[in-house]
């Protein structure tokens, strides 16, 4: 029996994410942030963690990046989970005047909330404003979260599919410490340029010398250099192959660091 920590309460989007992934053979551990999350898996208190890092409508979950570049775990697996979002409450719509949740989720329902005039208080998880008003026991009060929190927690949907898109999806990465066997196409990595003109088109040029398919790139702030950027970037093909390696070598000596986080099977959209 694995161990996998998420972040949040039971009923998280991301507890739902780990159990999607795995499908059986694990317990999962919730944990208050995403810091304990990895940490717990660094500690060996647990043997995998799930972590959000982009929703496709309210795009990246920085925190996370930043996490993986601070964090020895590899990654060995993600996932893309479609988002189903249900407002849970005491009372029926007409009587609700307030809706808790956490800020991405009220972001994704912005136009369910503006349409029935919802006072909106940001939570720290979704599961978690669930018992949040399940303790406060008003009848005006709701929240937003999963179908499968408002059933743990016993407390009613009021109304389901309220995101503003149906195609809501989070991707979710899985870290450990040691890589895992199995089919990889698909490979992660963070590197730094000097800030200086063409520095990050030289590095980009080689990918596309080496005709290797970008599906992803990120820029975070580089917190010990102002106005520098640490750019994560996902594309195509396992980081052991021979051409990959030849170009990891090039981007090596372009850059003022790089890091591999892993490689592993690329996820589909269901």
């Amino acid at each position: 029996m694995y161990k996998v920590s998420f972040q949040g309460e039971r009923g998280a989007y991301s507890e739902d994410a780990a159990i999607t992934f795995f499908k059986e053979g694990i317990d999962t551990v919730p944990h208050a942030t995403f810091s304990e999350v990895v940490e717990a898996v660094e500690s060996g208190s647990a043997d995998y963690c799930v972590l959000p890092v982009e929703n496709s409508l309210e795009g990246s979950v920085g925190e996370s990046y930043d996490l993986l570049l601070s964090t020895k775990l590899t990654i060995v697996g993600e996932i893309y989970y479609r988002v189903r979002h249900c407002l849970i409450g005491f009372d029926i719509l007409e009587n609700i005047d307030t809706v808790y949740s956490h800020p991405q989720a009220l972001g994704q329902c912005r136009r369910f909330i503006k349409e029935h005039k919802l006072k909106t208080i940001p939570s720290y998880d979704t599961a978690g404003s669930v018992k949040m008003i399940k303790e406060l026991g008003k009848k005006n009060v709701s929240c937003i979260a999963s179908k499968r929190a408002s059933e743990i927690y016993n407390v009613p949907t009021v109304s389901e599919g309220i995101e503003d898109n149906t195609n809501n999806y989070t991707r979710f990465l899985v870290l450990a410490r040691d890589e895992v066997a199995g089919d990889k196409d698909r490979t992660s990595i963070i590197f730094s340029v000097k800030h200086e003109a063409g520095a990050l088109f030289n590095i980009l040029k080689e990918f596309d010398n080496y005709k290797i398919n970008l599906t992803k790139i990120e820029s975070r702030p580089n917190r010990s250099t102002p106005w520098e950027y640490n750019f994560y970037v996902d594309f195509d093909g396992r980081y052991d192959e021979p051409r990959i390696k030849d170009l990891l070598e090039k981007i090596t000596k372009r850059s003022l660091f790089l890091k591999v986080l892993g490689s592993y099977k690329k996820a589909k959209i269901a």
